[in-house]
């Protein structure tokens, strides 16, 4: 590659950087690690040079700079609005997003909220969900999940899955209606911009061995998933 080759992308770098920095959120309870804005710059702009920089003519440096810019303004974009998205609902759940891997084990967090490349995720505890064996949501978690459904609508473009986790107390055929159940009273909550996709999971994916009773109520847990692109979702059973 030669050296005049070098420049666009050389800039298109430092813009991407230069932008990533500029989508901090503020307030007590947020996570400032912003990875997906970042991520979602670079990428952008690196697009961005290439599109500019295949236009041709004399002008190719400028096009790829040009192109930079906005490929990383539309990439930040897309990053910062998730970034935005996980502190809003940790704050209006009256906690920070937590990407600890330990957090999950610790019986007295009852809603955890993380976030990763793909997605944002909240945990509920089944204790505060449901009462054993039901799939009526209990009026406090109503609460909770009318605060994540309000801050939805101010994300249209989010596609939310949940999913259902039970313990391994009785069938698997059981659990698994019964997980399909609970997620289903969520989703019609969350149902704001389209009804989420369901998942009852049974007594897979278990966070720990179903071993003891305290083991067992960290299993029995639902999942809301907040993507920004229906092809990156996943199975949230395996």
């Amino acid at each position: 590659m030669k050296v005049t080759r070098l420049k666009p992308l050389l800039a298109s770098t430092i813009a991407a950087f230069m932008l990533g920095g500029c989508y901090n959120q503020p307030g007590l309870v947020q996570d400032n690690s912003n990875d997906r804005t970042k991520t979602g710059a670079a990428a952008g702009a690196l697009v961005g040079a290439l599109i500019g920089y295949n236009t041709g003519g004399k002008h190719q440096g400028r096009n790829a700079v040009v192109g930079s810019l906005i490929g990383a303004a539309a990439g930040g974009a897309i990053g910062y609005s998730m970034d935005k998205q996980a502190n809003d609902i940790a704050r209006a759940l009256g906690t920070g997003v937590n990407n600890d891997p330990l957090a999950r084990l610790d019986p007295h967090r009852d809603i955890i909220v993380s976030k990763t490349n793909n997605y944002v995720k909240i945990m509920f505890r089944d204790r505060m969900m449901f009462a054993s064996g039901s799939s009526t949501l209990q009026p406090r978690a109503v609460s909770k999940v009318r605060k994540v459904a309000k801050l939805l609508r101010d994300y249209p473009q989010t596609v939310v899955g949940v999913a259902g986790f039970t313990d391994n107390q009785g069938s698997y055929s059981y659990n698994k209606r019964l997980s399909e159940k609970r997620a289903h009273s969520v989703a019609r909550i969350l149902a704001v911009n389209g009804y989420p996709r369901t998942k009852g999971c049974s007594y897979s994916k278990a966070i720990v061995p179903n071993t003891s009773a305290r083991n067992k109520a960290l299993n029995r847990r639902v999942e809301v998933y907040l993507y920004n692109n229906r092809n990156k979702m996943s199975n949230p059973c395996y």
